[in-house]
C-alpha cells in the first residue's frame, strides 16, 4: 500500500504517520461512503528506526542496546509487581549497565590519557614523531611537559564523550518517552487483579519517562567520575612517594574521598528504584537529575585542577597508574552476571516454562554478551591506537616506543581465537543438522506435488529453503556457548595478566616450544581480531551513514532490538515502541470512538509484536471490538521464548481471550515467522471451529506450471504473506465475525471526545493497523479501517 503513489498522510509526520489512499482520506468527515467496503490505512513507522543518516552512529551503542534487552528477558512468576526475586534481577541488570557505562569511559581515559598523554607524549622518541603531540613534550620549560597537565588536558576527550551521551540520550527521551499514552485507569499496587494483569496492558508500561531521565543522571556522574578518577590515581600516586608535597597529598586523599563517596551515591540512585508502570509518572527527580551531573563535572573540574598543579621532577613512564581497572571492571561483571544467573534460575524453577530459551539463564547469558561486545569494542580501539601511535614498533615489546595498552587486554584479545573455534565447531554440528533436514525435507516435497514432473534443482531449493529457516531455534546454543564462554575464558584471561603482569608471549617465555608459539599467536591473532571488531564496527556505521540501503539493513535489527523500553541503560538507543505504541492506540480508540466502527489489525513480522502491543493499551471495551490478523509472526518464536514475563503463554492467552478475534498465518520456510501456539478458537465462542493457527501455508504457492501461475511461483519465506489467497480469506473471514453494532450517528471529530450517549454506528469495519518499512523484521503491516461502519 505505501508504494501506491495514491496513498497520502492522513496524520502523523515524517517520522511515523497513518497513510490511505486519496480516495478514502475524508472517511471521517462522510463515513456514510464507507459503509459497503473497509477502509485500509497504513501506519508506517521506520522513521523510526532508519531514518536519518546519523542513527546509524547507533551501532557504537550496541553493548547498550544488548544490556537492555536482557532486563526484559526475565522469566515469568505469578505476581511480578510484588515478587522480590523481580526487583533483584532488574537491580542487576542496571548494575551491569551501570559497569559498561563505566567501561566505555574507562576506554576513552586509556586512549586519550594513558597512550596519548602519558606514554606517547612523555617519550621523546614518540611524541617526535607524532607532531600534534609536540606541544606536549616534556622539554625544560614546556608548561604542558608536566605530566598532570598533560592529563589534565587530554581528560577533555572522555568528558567531551561523556556529555555527548548525556545529550543524545536527553533529546531522545524528549521525542520518545515523552509521549504521552492514552488515558487509563491507574493501577494501584494494593490491587488484587494487579499482578494477574499482563504487564503490556499496564497504563505506564510505555512511559518510562522518570526512570529514563533518573538513569540518565546516573550514567552521567559515572562518566565524570571515572575521568576523575583515572586523574586522581595518577596524581595521588606520584604525591604518596617520598619527596612528596605533604598538601598535594592531604588534597589527594579529600579528593579520593569525594570520589568514593560520589560513586557510592550514584550506585544508590541506580539502585533505588525501577520501573514505575501502573500509571503514567510524571514526576522527575529533579534533584537528582538536575544536580548529579552538574555535581560530578564540578568534581572532575577539581581533580583536574589538582592533578594540573606543578609538581617538579614528575614524569611519565610505563603505564598510566590504575591500569588495574579493567581487570576489576571484568571481575565485577562476572560477578554480577553469575548472580543474576542465579536469580534467573530460581525465578525459573519456580515457574517453569519449557518454551523458554535457555531456561532461566537468558538474561544472564545476554548480558554477559553485552559484556564481550563492550570488552571487544573498548579493547579494540586500544589495540589498534598503541598499534597506531608506535609507528614500526611493538607496544610494550623491546623495539616498541609505548608500553602499550593494560596487560589484561592483550590477556582478553588472546583468549577471542579460542572462543571463535569453539563457535565454529558448533557451526558446522548445526550445519550437518541442516543437512539432515534438508534431505528429509527433499522426500517431502517430492511427496506433496503428485502426478507433476519433478525438477531436481526446484525440490532442492525448496527444502533448503526448509531446513535453513529452522537455523534460528539454534539461536540459544550460540547464545549460551558465548556466555559461558566469555565468562570462563574471561576468567582465566583476568586472572593471568594479575599472576604474570605480561602478555601472554612473554608470560610464556620458557615453557615449551608449542606453548610459547600458541600463546604468542593467539595474542597477535586475537589483538588483530579485537581491532578488526571495532573497524568493522566504524565501517558499518559509515556506510550506513551514507547508503540508505544499507541503512534500513540495520534498521531490521534495531526493530526488535529497540522495541523495548530503556530500563536498564539510558543511553541505549531510543525505544522506538514508546512512539509507535501510543500512536496506534491512540488512532485505533479515536477511530473507535468517531465511527463506532470495528477494527481489523493486521501485523506482519515485527509490526504483528507493535499490533498486539497496542491492542493491550485500549480499553477493555474497544479491545472486544478489535480483530487481529498477524502473519509472518515472532510472536511466540522470537518473543514468547526470550521474552516470557511480556509474551509468554500466560499473556499471549489474555490477549487472545480478551479480544473478539484472531488468526495467525505462518510458513515452514519463514526463518522468523511461525505458530503461536494457542489452544482453542481464534474468535468468540459462536467460533469454536476456527483456530488461531493457519499453517504452514503452501510455499511456494505451486510447485510448477499451472494455469493460474504459468510462470514458476517464488519461494516467498517471510515475505509477501498479502500475495497468498488465504490472506484476503482470514481478513474478509475476520470482518464477518466482528459482531453488529447498532447505527446510529456519531458526532465526534477525529481526536475529539463524542458526547454522552452518542451511540456507535454499524459495523463490519476494519480498523488502524501497522506497517513498518519492506522487508523482514520490520516490514509492512496492513491496516485496515473502517468500512461499512460510520455513523
Amino acid at each position: 500500500m505505501l508504494e501506491d503513489p495514491r496513498t497520502e498522510r492522513v496524520t502523523g509526520d515524517h517520522t511515523a504517520g497513518i497513510h490511505r489512499r486519496a480516495d478514502d482520506v475524508d472517511a471521517e468527515q462522510h463515513p456514510e461512503k464507507y459503509r459497503e467496503e473497509p477502509v485500509p490505512e497504513a501506519y508506517c513507522w521506520s522513521g523510526l528506526t532508519s531514518g536519518n543518516g546519523s542513527r546509524a552512529l547507533w551501532l557504537l551503542l550496541l553493548p547498550f542496546m544488548v544490556v537492555n534487552i536482557a532486563h526484559w528477558m526475565r522469566p515469568s512468576v505469578e505476581v511480578p509487581a510484588r515478587s522480590r526475586a523481580v526487583r533483584v534481577h532488574g537491580l542487576l541488570v542496571r548494575l551491569v549497565a551501570l559497569s559498561l557505562t563505566v567501561l566505555l569511559v574507562a576506554a576513552a581515559c586509556e586512549v586519550a590519557l594513558d597512550l596519548a598523554a602519558w606514554q606517547c607524549a612523555g617519550s621523546e622518541l614518540c611524541a617526535a614523531r607524532r607532531d600534534w603531540l609536540g606541544f606536549l613534550a616534556p622539554e625544560d620549560g614546556n608548561w604542558w611537559g608536566q605530566p598532570g597537565r598533560r592529563l589534565a588536558l587530554a581528560a577533555l576527550v572522555p568528558t567531551a564523550l561523556t556529555g555527548l551521551l548525556w545529550w543524545l540520550s536527553h533529546r531522545t527521551w524528549s521525542a520518545y518517552e515523552s509521549q504521552p499514552p492514552p488515558a487509563h485507569e491507574a493501577v494501584t499496587e494494593n490491587d488484587p487483579e494487579a499482578g494477574a494483569r499482563p504487564a503490556l496492558c499496564l497504563p505506564g508500561f510505555w512511559y518510562g519517562r522518570r526512570l529514563v531521565a533518573r538513569l540518565r543522571a546516573a550514567h552521567t556522574a559515572a562518566g565524570f567520575l571515572t575521568v576523575a578518577a583515572a586523574l586522581a590515581a595518577a596524581a595521588t600516586r606520584h604525591d604518596r612517594k617520598p619527596g612528596g608535597s605533604p598538601w598535594l597529598d592531604a588534597a589527594g586523599w579529600a579528593v579520593e574521598v569525594a570520589l568514593v563517596a560520589a560513586g557510592a551515591f550514584v550506585v544508590w540512585v541506580v539502585c533505588a528504584r525501577g520501573r514505575s508502570e501502573s500509571a503514567p509518572d510524571d514526576r522527575l527527580d529533579r534533584a537528582v537529575v538536575r544536580f548529579l551531573p552538574g555535581a560530578a563535572l564540578a568534581l572532575l573540574a577539581l581533580t583536574a585542577l589538582h592533578a594540573a598543579w606543578s609538581r617538579p621532577g614528575w614524569t611519565s613512564g610505563g603505564l598510566l597508574p590504575g591500569d588495574e581497572a579493567f581487570g576489576v571492571i571484568a571481575l565485577a561483571q562476572g560477578a554480577l552476571v553469575i548472580a543474576l544467573a542465579v536469580v534467573g534460575r530460581r525465578m525459573h524453577r519456580a515457574a517453569p516454562d519449557p518454551r523458554a530459551a535457555l531456561r532461566g539463564y537468558r538474561a544472564a547469558a545476554v548480558a554477559m554478551l553485552a559484556c564481550a561486545l563492550g570488552g571487544v569494542m573498548s579493547g579494540g580501539v586500544a589495540q589498534r591506537v598503541a598499534d597506531w601511535l608506535d609507528g614500526p614498533g611493538t607496544p610494550g615489546m623491546d623495539d616498541g616506543w609505548i608500553t602499550g595498552p593494560p596487560v589484561v587486554l592483550s590477556w582478553q584479545a588472546a583468549v577471542i581465537p579460542v572462543m571463535l573455534f569453539a563457535l565454529v565447531v558448533l557451526a558446522a554440528y548445526f550445519a550437518g543438522q541442516t543437512w539432515r533436514v534438508r534431505r528429509e525435507e527433499i522426500r517431502k516435497v517430492r511427496a506433496s506435488h503428485p502426478g507433476e514432473p519433478e525438477d531436481s534443482s526446484r525440490t532442492g531449493r525448496i527444502a533448503g529453503t526448509t531446513a535453513r529457516a529452522r537455523l534460528t531455534d539454534c539461536a540459544p546454543w550460540f547464545v549460551g556457548v558465548t556466555a559461558l564462554f566469555t565468562v570462563l575464558l574471561g576468567g582465566a584471561a583476568v586472572a593471568g595478566a594479575w599472576l604474570s603482569s605480561e602478555v601472554p608471549g612473554r608470560a610464556a617465555d620458557g615453557t615449551t616450544g608449542v606453548v610459547e608459539a600458541l600463546a604468542t599467536t593467539t595474542q597477535a591473532v586475537g589483538s588483530w581480531l579485537m581491532g578488526l571488531g571495532f573497524i568493522l564496527f566504524i565501517a558499518g556505521g559509515r556506510r550506513a551513514y551514507k547508503d540508505a540501503s544499507a541503512r534500513r539493513t540495520i534498521g531490521i535489527l534495531w526493530d526488535v532490538g529497540t522495541f523495548w523500553p530503556r530500563a536498564a541503560h539510558p543511553f541505549a538507543p531510543p525505544c522506538y515502541a514508546e512512539r509507535a505504541v501510543p500512536d496506534l492506540s491512540w488512532r485505533m480508540d479515536t477511530w473507535t470512538r468517531l465511527t463506532g466502527g470495528r477494527l481489523v489489525i493486521s501485523g506482519h513480522s515485527q509490526g504483528s509484536v507493535l499490533a498486539a502491543a497496542a491492542v493491550w493499551q485500549l480499553d477493555p471495551g474497544t479491545r472486544r471490538r478489535v480483530a487481529l490478523l498477524t502473519y509472518g509472526s515472532p510472536l511466540e518464536r522470537l518473543y514468547g521464548r526470550w521474552f516470557p514475563a511480556y509474551f509468554g503463554p500466560g499473556p499471549l492467552h489474555a490477549l487472545h481471550s480478551e479480544i473478539h478475534c484472531w488468526r495467525n498465518l505462518w510458513r515452514e520456510t519463514d526463518p522468523i515467522g511461525g505458530p503461536v501456539l494457542l489452544p482453542g478458537a481464534a474468535c468468540d465462542a459462536e467460533a469454536h471451529e476456527h483456530d488461531v493457527d493457519r499453517g504452514p501455508l503452501r510455499d511456494p504457492l505451486e510447485y510448477g506450471r499451472t494455469l493460474l501461475h504459468p510462470l514458476p511461483a517464488p519461494i516467498l519465506g517471510h515475505s509477501e504473506y498479502q500475495a497468498d489467497p488465504v490472506f484476503a480469506e482470514e481478513r474478509a473471514g475476520l470482518l464477518e465475525r466482528l459482531p453488529e453494532v447498532p447505527r446510529q450517528r456519531a458526532t465526534a471529530r477525529l481526536g475529539g471526545a463524542r458526547p454522552p450517549g452518542a451511540g456507535t454506528a454499524a459495523a463490519g469495519s476494519a480498523g488502524p493497523g501497522t506497517a513498518g518499512r519492506p522487508g523482514p523484521p520490520g516490514g509492512p503491516a496492513d491496516q485496515e479501517s473502517s468500512g461499512r461502519s460510520s455513523g
